[in-house]
């Protein structure tokens, strides 16, 4: 033994291990001595420290055999670390690897021996302690920027270090490392011991030192090899993968280059080319990257979902389209004109394709089709829809021909890289290409061939030669084209595209895209449509010039500029010329501008303010004649859909608030004189703006609305606070905003109105009737003071309307404290009160109000009371909407005593009342709805509330014409909803009313009836839903589900000219038409998803019959007949799900999914109740239960929060709404709760649920809390899921790394 003096420890060990070598002694010998010495000295194994002292030993003085071997057997009596070792050595050898070659090789073998057993090496209580000091060695902390004292981090770097190193010295060895993207390799630092002499025993043998060399470079190569194929190894990998991509995608890429171009390799006798290449493939690593678009999911040794990565995937036959399911609902729902949307389609719907994109592993191809035949399908299902006040097909063909390409284009420039923006739009190309295979899809309605066939002609003329404008075709005379060179949709999708710059002319060169050339080409063709190019060119908007404008949309932005210009800057009469084209055919059909109109037109209504202005009162009066014709002109039901599609919705109320609170306390007495001699008043203008404006939010519905506890209906959240709100958001800059050029533009609209915030305050006039009305839906009416403001102004408002009425006999006024109007009699009735608009709108509900109780009396009659009303409405138009709110809310009080519509009193429905019911019939003949009777025993007269009947006669004393629609528009959904909401029969009654004034909306008005029979019979409801799931899964021998899908559940939509009468409507599209007006929104979805767990049990039946069942169940080779069983059973699990989220959505929106995700689903795993052994489900249907509602959860939660983070808010929601279900799983997973569904059933529902989320947002699992994502990998592996597992904590980033790397090495290999 070494006796201690002044010297230490180390030089103690030198000492020893310099006697050892000179003496030979055995390795063992020596390793006792030394373990006696290092004890004497306290000093704590394994020492990094002896590691280093044995290593700079043997580097280079005494690279002798025995001392190797001396450093293998402090190694293996644990002495020093091998980690240590490793690292240390890896420092040393690897860069003097040319001239110690024989020091390489043992490199390589310890290095072969010890990283395949790394287990061994961390076990025990020195491991945090050993992996900082290999952190340490190789300066770990540089590979990935991360300071960490975690072990199992620093463990996952040194293997990663280690491979890298022994790829770069490989590449370098081969001269193949300048070819990688890194070829200054921070590892391949040359080592100065280069230039010392080989040992003498080489000198003579330089055929064997080269020999040598190059068998370490292919044992170095088989190691690597090893190394990935490993399973510990690859999973250790893996993570570095998952968390440090573009390192991992250097990493790949040398792989890549050394399998590809290694010589050496040539000379394995035990590895190729092919075989390195795969154990780096994507598909094992799971290796993705946003330069390389791929489709493909990570699975085999590396990623394994089991079951679930062919049901997240499935596209089988004719279930490829059904995969857009969603799509075709959100694009129908879309259609309904009772409610605006305040947030774009466009961001809707680009959120939607992603998600789907996402959850059905589809390539953008399939994506971009999907969108296009969804599309193509809202056109077809309405070519010729049915008159009324409804969106028609040019709501439709906006969605079609703008908002898609919009969203395509989106789609494409929220891309970072320009090859992934390149790579999509080759897949637009080829999506574009294969919709000529549906040419049924393509066919025009009537009035979109004329555009169709001009934009085909376009084409031709380009392939002819012509020098072709942007819309030379409009003069084209058609008998010099081709016969057969008729346009389609196609066409018009093409030019939409190219219009938006996602798309080139070189789409005209596509096999069977035109066909034919012009033999002679016109001499001149102008490069504008004539009327247009003529106003370009400096022509005067006459007359004539507007009509022309009008009748053609514009063909370019510069167009519309120019006539923007006009709108602010020209005269009075220009401006409401420039205003009466914008308003025209660039509005309504002007596709390949639209957005660039509906935005021209919201800033028109907040014009600037003229540089030389300086009167007192707001600029804005100075601009009413152009105001008056940008609201007329936009106030259809189509053109309010338009905007909404737009997502103008919010800046357009915010751009009426103020034209409205000026208007309104303007003199009733100032007017204005358009062009056409017609006369403009301030009344005029405000109660255009003031409906237009009332037309943006449900301002009529009763608070019973705003839903059941403190879950919110879908619509309750549309008040102007909420339209200012979202107004403001656009105020916000964001990052991505530059990429979103919707987002952009919405910006930069309400930037133009005013940069800064906009609330309901800075709108006293307009603050002041919202509470009012607020107030009058909530109680009835009190608070008028005899003598105050507002009594005088009801005073004057009944004497003008029913100061005649009997002679002297008055109507009393609501809490007037008087018996009669004082002198009211005696005045001219005739006389029109001259106050501002707002003071009348706060006096009409006690008008009404006084007006309706003389009528319960009998001291007015029923036509009086509606001629009255009529008059008052006529008077000042804004009226209306205060009238319709005080019914709405005297019609849900019920306190009224219902009349008789009796054709004396009131007007009567017999007429046509059982036709009605005749056609209700029909229309809801496939549901198996039972449909009460609308007269009772035959005999009993119909009935309504006195309220409702007061409004339905004010209702019917309208025209039906163009200056009445707006008017209609706005009575005529919260007319449909009072008597929806009344006992039945009362919409019935109302509809038959009205069929007797407007025969031409017949269709219409019966099937708005029809749908209220859904509202007064939640049976009916379920029966409604249950059809639904029917039809799409085609369960039933109906003749219109046919095999299910799309088709079946929204059948042809509402066409009875398809039929030449009415026919039963589509379930799918019944239930779009009414589900807003359910109330119960919770129960409803509850509702779904029982029906989507039994629906699960006629799928299997009807797909697998019990023979198969049994046959998938006991044969063993896995036949291909009973995979493709399962896989179209499965396949129909997903639709149904599908199917479920969609409608959960529309139905309930975030609430109800938040509801349903927190408490439904954990609420239904614990009550399902197992003990009804007859009745328990196969294991199959079981495990089909819990994927179909895995698939339901996931596609919820994706519609309600999207798959990104572009939205805080959503973030914040998802991660606490997300976090608390798996905070549920977690709990039943740890034993701390018992479920009481069948086990496969939760089973498949947690594997299902995390692999859905890992291979498809794996975004979602980075939210997660971490000891979440623990207690969930550790019941997966208690499963034998440890790859699902391995993934889910590899997504966890690094906050789950070091527990992913100590689960990873502890797993059984």
């Amino acid at each position: 033994m070494v006796v201690p003096g002044r010297r230490t420890v180390w030089d103690c060990v030198i000492e020893l291990t310099k006697m050892a070598q000179e003496n030979c002694i055995d390795p063992r010998l020596w390793a006792s001595q030394l373990s006696s010495n290092l004890k004497f000295f306290a000093v704590e194994l394994p020492s990094t420290e002896l590691a280093e002292v044995i290593v700079s030993y043997i580097c280079w003085d005494n690279n002798v055999p025995i001392l190797w071997k001396f450093l293998e057997r402090a190694m293996a009596l644990k002495l020093v670390s091998p980690l240590v070792v490793l690292a240390l050595l890896s420092h040393r050898v690897v860069p003097s690897r040319c001239t110690q070659v024989a020091a390489y090789r043992i490199y390589l073998e310890l290095l072969k021996r010890n990283m395949f057993t790394i287990k061994v090496h961390i076990s025990g209580p020195h491991y945090q302690k050993v992996m900082i000091s290999v952190a340490n060695v190789l300066r770990l902390s540089k590979l990935f920027d991360l300071e960490t004292s975690k072990p199992g981090v620093l463990l996952v770097e040194f293997v990663f270090k280690m491979v890298l190193q022994l790829l770069d010295a490989t590449l370098s060895d081969e001269g193949l490392l300048e070819l990688s993207q890194d070829s200054s390799s921070q590892w391949l630092v040359k080592s100065q011991e280069m230039e010392i002499d080989a040992p003498e025993r080489y000198n003579e043998k330089t055929g064997s030192l080269e020999m040598l060399q190059s068998l370490n470079t292919i044992m170095a190569i088989e190691l690597i090899a090893e190394f990935l194929r490993n399973t510990v190894i690859s999973r250790l990998l893996y993570l570095v993968s998952s968390n440090r991509a573009s390192n991992w995608h250097e990493f790949v890429q040398k792989v890549q280059l050394l399998g590809e171009n290694s010589s050496a390799l040539k000379n394995s006798k035990v590895l190729n080319s092919g075989d390195l290449l795969q154990l780096i493939s994507s598909r094992r690593f799971g290796y993705s990257c946003d330069i390389k678009v791929t489709s493909s999911r990570k699975s085999n040794a590396i990623v394994d979902f089991g079951s679930l990565s062919s049901f997240a995937g499935l596209c089988h036959g004719a279930s490829l389209s059904s995969l857009w399911l969603p799509l075709d609902l959100v694009f129908e729902d879309a259609m309904d004109g009772y409610q605006v949307n305040p947030t774009s389609a466009i961001e809707i719907i680009t959120g939607l394709a992603k998600t789907l994109k996402e959850i059905n592993g589809s390539t953008w191809h399939d994506t971009f089709l999907g969108l296009w035949i969804a599309a193509l399908r809202l056109v077809q299902r309405e070519r010729d829809p049915i008159e009324g006040p409804i969106p028609r097909l040019d709501t439709r063909l906006c969605m079609s021909l703008c908002i898609v390409p919009l969203v395509v284009a989106n789609l494409i420039e929220e891309r970072k890289y320009v090859s992934v923006m390149e790579k999509l739009r080759n897949d637009l190309i080829t999506s574009l290409q294969v919709l000529g295979d549906f040419p049924g899809l393509l066919a025009p309605p009537k009035c979109v061939v004329s555009a169709a066939n001009k934009a085909a002609t376009k084409a031709i003329l380009f392939l002819s030669g012509g020098n072709v404008g942007k819309s030379c075709s409009d003069v084209i005379n058609m008998k010099e084209m081709p016969i057969n060179c008729s346009g389609n949709m196609r066409h018009l999708i093409v030019e939409a595209c190219i219009a938006r710059n996602i798309l080139d002319t070189s789409a005209y060169s596509w096999s069977g895209y035109v066909n034919g050339r012009i033999n002679q080409i016109p001499q001149s063709l102008p490069n504008e449509v004539p009327c247009w190019s003529s106003f370009v060119k400096g022509a005067q908007l006459n007359a004539a010039m507007v009509n022309a404008l009008v009748s053609v949309p514009a063909s370019s932005l510069a167009e519309l500029e120019k006539l923007y210009e006009v709108a602010v800057k020209g005269s009075d009469d220009e401006k409401i010329s420039a205003a009466t084209v914008l308003c025209g055919a660039s509005l309504t059909r002007g596709w390949n501008i639209q957005e660039h109109t509906v935005e021209f037109l919201t800033r028109l209504l907040s014009p600037p303010v003229p540089a030389d202005y300086s009167s007192a009162e707001n600029h804005l009066i100075g601009y009413a004649c152009m105001l008056n014709v940008v609201i007329v002109g936009i106030g259809s039901v189509d053109c309010i859909q338009i905007f909404s599609l737009h997502g103008m919705v919010p800046q357009l109320a915010c751009s009426l608030m103020p034209i409205c609170e000026e208007f309104g306390s303007y003199s009733p007495s100032v007017s204005w004189t358009l062009p056409s001699g017609e006369q403009v008043s301030a009344y005029s203008v405000f109660s255009n703006a003031f409906t237009l404006l009332l037309k943006l939010w449900r301002f009529n519905h009763p608070p019973i609305e705003h839903g059941v506890g403190d879950v919110p209906t879908v619509g309750s959240q549309l008040t102007p606070e909420h339209l200012l709100s979202v107004r403001n958001s656009y105020l916000v800059s964001s990052e991505t905003l530059d990429r979103d050029r919707n987002r952009k533009r919405l910006s930069e609209v309400a930037r133009a109105a005013s940069c800064q915030p906009v609330f309901v305050d800075s709108f006293p006039k307009l603050k002041i009737w919202y509470r009012q009305h607020q107030r009058c839906i909530a109680a009835t009416l009190s608070g008028l003071t005899h003598g105050s403001p507002i009594h005088q102004t009801v005073e004057a408002l009944l004497n003008m309307t029913f100061g005649k009425v009997r002679g002297s006999q008055t109507l009393n006024p609501v809490n007037s404290g008087t018996s009669s109007s004082s002198g009211a009699a005696s005045e001219d009735s005739n006389t029109r009160p001259a106050f501002p608009a707002w003071d009348i709108l706060k006096a009409v509900p006690y008008v009404v109000d006084a007006a309706l109780t003389a009528c319960t009396h009998g001291r007015l009659s029923p036509r009086q009371l509606a001629t009255g009303l009529k008059d008052l409405a006529d008077f000042l138009p804004a009226s209306l909407a205060t009238i319709v709110s005080y019914f709405s809310a005297e019609v849900s009080r019920g306190v009224w005593k219902p009349v008789f519509m009796n054709g004396v009193d009131w007007p009567s429905p017999a007429t046509n009342l059982s036709t009605v019911e005749e056609y209700i019939t029909k229309i809801l003949a496939t549901t198996g709805v039972d449909i009460p009777s609308l007269a009772p025993g035959g005999s009993s007269p119909a009935t309504l509330p006195l309220p409702l009947a007061a409004f339905v006669s004010l209702t019917i004393t309208y025209k039906i014409d163009k200056a009445s629609e707006r008017f209609l528009n706005l009575a005529g959904p919260a007319l449909e909803c009072l008597a929806a909401g009344c006992p039945w029969p009362c919409m019935p009654i109302v509809a038959s009313l009205w069929t007797q004034k407007a025969k031409r909306w017949f269709d219409f008005l019966v099937f708005s009836a029809s749908r209220t029979v859904f509202l007064h019979n939640q049976d009916a409801v379920i029966q409604l839903l249950r059809n639904c799931f029917s039809a799409t899964l085609g369960l039933n021998a109906a003749p219109m589900s046919n095999d299910g899908g799309v088709g079946a559940l929204l059948g042809h939509g509402f066409g009875s000219h398809f039929y030449g009468g009415i026919s039963p409507v589509a379930p799918g599209i019944l239930y779009l038409r009414m589900y807003r007006a359910l109330r119960d929104t919770v129960s409803v979805s509850e509702e779904i998803l029982s029906l989507l767990i039994h629906s699960v049990e006629d799928i299997a039946q009807n797909r697998l019959s019990k023979e198969k069942l049994e046959r998938l169940k006991t044969v063993k080779n896995g036949t291909r007949y009973g995979q493709s069983s399962l896989a179209t059973a499965m396949t129909q699990v997903k639709l149904a799900a599908s199917l479920s989220a969609s409608l959960v959505w529309l139905t309930g929106g975030l609430g109800v999914v938040h509801l349903l995700i927190k408490e439904t689903i954990p609420s239904w795993f614990l009550s399902t109740d197992k003990s009804d052994r007859e009745q328990r489900p196969s294991d199959l249907v079981a495990e089909l239960r819990g994927h179909a509602l895995a698939y339901f959860v996931v596609l919820c939660g994706a519609f309600a929060w999207g798959v990104d983070s572009r939205s805080t808010a959503s973030k914040r929601r998802r991660q606490a709404i997300l976090g608390s279900h798996l905070q549920f799983i977690a709990s039943v997973l740890d034993g701390k709760i018992s479920v009481g569904c069948e086990t496969a059933t939760w089973r498949a529902y947690i594997s299902g649920l995390v692999s859905l989320m890992v291979s498809c947002l794996p975004l979602w699992v980075t939210e997660i809390d971490t000891e979440v994502l623990k207690s969930v990998s550790s019941g997966l592996r208690k499963w034998g899921k440890e790859e699902l597992a391995i993934v889910l904590l590899s997504l966890g980033g690094l906050r789950t790394m070091d527990y992913a790397a100590d689960f990873i090495i502890h797993l059984r290999s």
